[in-house]
Parts: structure tokens; C-alpha cells; sequence
């Protein structure tokens, strides 16, 4: 910790208005450069890269091959599907020396169908899904909430190709079972629901939405037949069960596009038949940040975030309640060396500062434990573990520790190992 590039801060920020965003501020998870533009510092960049796998892990396992496609596009293949000027202010414009439209790209579904007409001749080529994880840029007319209503954000944006609907609709639940998977392993309660389709288009979408407070969106769904909607009903259409309310924050949507897209930039292929087809396309996004703000939205307290095992920046701090003393500074120190040994993410609070002002960091920081040498540690040999989401604590001696969370790993931090 003496060495971790994490200024935190005492205060809450005045410019933060919702949770997520004070607790990035005051925990040293980010820094603001401009309005809707922020630096991902160490721990927040460890988060945002976790998060970044699980979705990258889960789209490999359904087929998904990932590229990477330019930030800037030129206006031209916005200008062929209409969306140059349907799009709006939000799309950030300029011209280059030689006086060419560009943008910077909020979606890429006109780059992808660029390369798709480009290099899908054939039926046999298809069923293709093809993704990237890339920087996205939307000039909001009031950028604000932190890193959940940005101007510059990392989204993964998959893209689906079919030589018809039946197709089409196979990969959509690909992707959408792919959806509950990567909320499913960041440790976070969703619920996916029917929505507008908006600027993207397309005849049918989802949107996945975390559970929260503090959530923009009305949720109401049903326990038992798994109904879910964001429209006022009372009761569930299937089942006749009371729904239950909550509120949604949006961190994914996934469309069915159909020919949007492939009709106006002609993008065919040759099907068995012989004959010359348009392909049918999918689109399915994901916000990155926007999930890591969400997950701290719907897990904190007054104290700090509670971050889940699998999305958390480090899963241990080793906490000496003294570091000045001998014995406490070389068992706090050996343990952090085991640990580490034993590929856990851990840290080591080696810093000369009052055990009051330790904890407050940790429980501000998030850390799932929290391993605490002090006084039972040189009595008695024993280490307090302290779980920062149940607030479970355990006294486990120092040579079963790491034993300990072997057990938190193979069967889950919920459960008592």
C-alpha cells in the first residue's frame, strides 16, 4: 500500500451525485480530465480489466472471434445506412486536411458491415460472430453520474451474421445466455427485459439491467416464470403472480437487426440456392464502465464499495494493526508473501499509519477480506478474517489461512468455508 498509486480522499466530491461515482473519487479509482472524460487509475484500471475478461472469456466460449476496428470512421459509411444525420449532436464530427466527414464512433454496426460485404461471400461463412472491445465516444449533452453517463467509455460490441431469421435467432440466444454468464460471474443480481430498439433499430430487443436502488429504470419481474418487464403491470401475464418492483440500471442491450444495415450498404452473400441474399445481422453491446459503476450502485454501504470476488481490484489486504512492531510487521509480511505464492491478488498495508485509518481504507476500497495481524496473532497465532460484503468475521490461525481461502475460491465467498 505504501507503494499503490491510489489517492484517496476524506470528503466526498461535491461534483459526485450518485454513489459509484464518490466512492471512485474518494477511493482512488479514477480521475476526471474533463466533463464525461476520466483517467482509470491502478485499482480502477484492475476492475475494468477483470470485468473486461469475464465478457471477453464468455464471448470466446460462445464462438466469438474478437477484432479490433477503428475508433474513427469516415462519415461516408454513416452516410450510406441515413445515420449521419439521424444520429444527432451526440455524434462527435470533424473534418480531416483534405476536408473529409469523419466521426468518432458510438457503435460500429457501419464498420462492421463495411468488412462484412467486404469478405462474406459465401453461405459457407456463415453463421459468423465476430466482437471488439473498444473506446466508444458520445458527445452527451450533460455528461454527468461519473463513468456511468460519459462522453468516452469502453464498450464490447459483438456482431452477429446469419444467412437467415431462423439463424439470427439462434445467435441472439447465444448471446443472450452469454449475457447471464458475465453478470452471473461479476457477482451481480440482472434481470433482462423487452426494450425499444432506438437509433440501433432492428425489430427486437433486450436490455439487461442490474438491480439497484439508485437505478434510472422501473423494474418489475416475477420469481416464478422468470417475467420481466420496465412497464406498469401489477401482475405477470403467464403465472398471475404479483411482479416484484425494483429499479434497473442499463449495462447491456442486444438487438436484432435483420437488414438494417445490410439492405442500404449491400452487403450480400450467395446462398445454396445460388442466389444473391442480404445478410442477417445482430448487434449486442456491453458497457464495461457502465457495469463496473453498477456493481458498485448495487453493492456499498456507508462505509464503502463491497466489491464481489471475481470483479474486486485485489480479493485479500493484509491488514498488521501495527506495522512498527517486529513481530506483527514479519507475520503480516509472511503471509502476504504466502498468499501471493499461492496466486492470490493480495495486498500488504505496510504503511505507518493508526489501525482506525487502515480499516476505513479498506472498507472504502472494497477489498472481499480482510486478513488483520494484531495482538492474537503474536498471543495466540491467530489471523481475524473479516468478509467485507456479510461482514462475517472468523479467527483462523495463521498456518490455515491460506487453506482458508482455497476454500472461499473453490466454493464461493457466500458460502462459510
Amino acid at each position: 500500500m505504501s507503494i499503490l498509486f491510489a489517492p484517496t480522499l476524506k470528503e466526498n466530491p461535491q461534483e459526485a451525485e450518485i454513489v459509484s461515482h464518490s466512492f471512485m473519487l474518494r477511493g482512488g479509482f479514477i480521475r476526471q480530465l474533463s466533463a464525461g472524460i476520466y483517467t482509470f487509475l491502478p485499482l480502477g484500471l484492475r476492475t475494468l480489466n477483470k470485468i473486461t475478461q469475464i465478457v471477453r472469456e464468455e464471448m470466446n466460449r460462445v464462438g466469438g472471434q474478437e477484432l479490433l476496428m477503428p475508433a474513427m470512421h469516415p462519415g461516408d459509411l454513416w452516410k450510406e445506412t441515413g445515420r449521419w444525420d439521424i444520429y444527432g449532436p451526440e455524434l462527435i464530427r470533424f473534418r480531416d486536411r483534405r476536408d473529409r466527414d469523419f466521426c468518432l464512433g458510438p457503435t460500429h454496426e457501419e464498420i462492421i458491415t463495411d468488412l462484412a460485404r467486404k469478405e462474406i461471400r459465401s453461405y459457407r461463412q456463415l453463421p459468423l460472430l465476430l466482437y471488439q472491445i473498444q473506446t466508444k465516444f458520445r458527445d452527451e449533452i450533460r455528461p454527468r453520474f461519473g463513468i456511468m453517463r460519459a462522453r468516452e467509455f469502453l464498450m464490447k460490441d459483438l456482431y452477429s451474421f446469419d444467412r437467415d431469421f431462423e439463424g439470427l435467432q439462434i445467435s441472439y440466444q447465444k448471446i443472450y445466455n452469454a449475457y447471464c454468464q458475465v453478470f452471473e460471474r461479476c457477482g451481480l443480481e440482472y434481470q433482462a427485459v423487452p426494450a425499444e430498439s432506438g437509433v440501433i433499430g432492428g425489430d427486437v430487443s433486450h436490455e439487461f439491467l442490474i438491480v439497484a436502488d439508485s437505478g434510472e429504470e422501473k423494474l418489475m419481474y416475477c420469481n416464478v416464470c422468470n417475467y420481466s418487464t420496465t412497464k406498469e403491470e401489477e401482475k405477470c401475464p403467464t403465472c398471475q403472480t404479483s411482479l416484484i418492483e425494483k429499479r434497473g440500471i442499463e449495462v447491456g442491450h442486444i438487438f436484432q437487426l435483420g437488414t438494417k444495415y445490410s439492405e442500404p450498404m449491400k452487403a450480400y452473400f450467395v446462398d445454396k440456392d445460388g442466389k444473391e441474399k442480404p445478410l442477417i445481422m445482430g448487434c449486442y453491446g456491453i458497457g464495461i464502465g457502465r457495469t463496473m459503476a453498477a456493481a458498485i450502485e448495487a453493492n456499498h454501504d456507508e462505509k464503502g464499495i463491497k466489491w464481489s470476488l471475481s470483479i474486486a481490484p485485489y480479493q485479500i489486504i493484509v491488514i498488521p494493526v501495527n506495522y512498527k512492531k517486529d513481530t506483527q510487521r514479519e507475520q503480516a509480511e509472511n503471509l502476504y508473501r504466502i498468499l501471493k505464492e499461492h496466486d492470490f491478488e493480495v495486498l500488504l498495508d505496510d504503511r505507518d499509519a493508526t489501525a482506525g485509518y487502515k480499516f476505513n481504507e479498506a472498507d472504502l476500497l472494497g477489498f472481499p477480506f480482510q486478513a488483520i495481524i494484531g495482538e492474537k496473532t503474536e498471543r495466540n497465532g491467530v489471523a481475524e478474517i473479516k468478509a467485507r460484503q456479510s461482514g462475517e468475521r472468523w479467527e483462523i490461525s495463521v498456518h490455515n489461512v491460506t487453506q482458508f481461502f482455497k476454500g472461499i475460491k473453490e466454493h464461493g465467498e457466500k458460502r462459510n468455508p
